[in-house]
């Protein structure tokens, strides 16, 4: 009997494994396999997800326009603006782990903003789809810790790989090869990358599996939200 207890034992703990790709390099790269999961085939190649909306497209497919781009901009503001106050204000003191990070993007679009005034395009006001996720990241940072975790995350990471892409894409369709201040690191990003990783990895430490399986879960509405931004470069 004992010897079958202890079959039992492992093959659970291996299942358990097997739920959560990526566990053993820690938990960021939990959250990267659940992100990759919720791209497109056109998107990434461990995408798994079916082409729905326009913005779900190969970029290389996008036909941007600059009205739309700028909504997009100003709409990403709105949510940058709103990430770094929150890590500023630290409601839960590991949030105070990413200040400073190297990350932030909110001065950067303010620049950008600036340059297309110079040229003579008219700033819109922040929309819909940028007020409401602001407005969703302020609440879920005051009350669910670990799900505004996973925003943070997805919202950074997905604009250092994904975004440098599509702004490449614009720059070159239509800015003249422009670089936009938005897709610019001072120093290096990779390193950056990596510093914020290991502070991920060092909070979710503390975390409850159950915890940690609350962040993951929480992927496909930031995949939405933002998705609901991106969407605005192609109106």
């Amino acid at each position: 009997m004992p010897r079958k207890e202890s079959v039992i034992i492992v093959s659970a703990t291996m299942a358990e494994k097997k739920r959560h790709p990526g566990e053993s390099k820690g938990f960021v790269e939990e959250m990267r396999f659940v992100a990759m999961r919720l791209h497109t085939k056109d998107q990434a190649k461990e995408g798994e997800k079916e082409v729905k909306e326009p913005e779900e497209k190969a970029v290389t497919k996008w036909e941007p326009t600059v009205d739309g781009y700028l909504r997009f901009l100003v709409d990403s503001k709105v949510v940058y603006d709103t990430l770094e106050k929150i890590v500023q204000d630290a409601a839960y003191p590991y949030y105070a782990e990413f200040k400073n990070t190297g990350l932030e993007r909110s001065a950067s679009l303010d620049k950008d903003l600036a340059w297309f005034k110079e040229q003579g395009y008219t700033i819109p006001e922040p929309s819909t789809p940028g007020l409401t996720y602001a407005q969703y990241l302020k609440d879920l940072s005051q009350n669910d810790p670990q799900a505004f975790i996973c925003h943070f995350y997805n919202i950074y990471f997905a604009h250092s790989a994904g975004g440098r892409m599509i702004g490449k894409k614009i720059a070159g369709q239509l800015l003249n090869n422009e670089a936009l201040e938005f897709y610019k690191w001072d120093g290096d990003l990779s390193q950056l990358l990596q510093n914020v990783r290991d502070k991920l990895n060092k909070v979710a430490e503390e975390w409850t599996r159950e915890e940690k399986n609350h962040c993951l879960e929480e992927t496909e509405k930031s995949f939405k939200l933002s998705g609901e931004i991106l969407r605005l470069i192609l109106s």
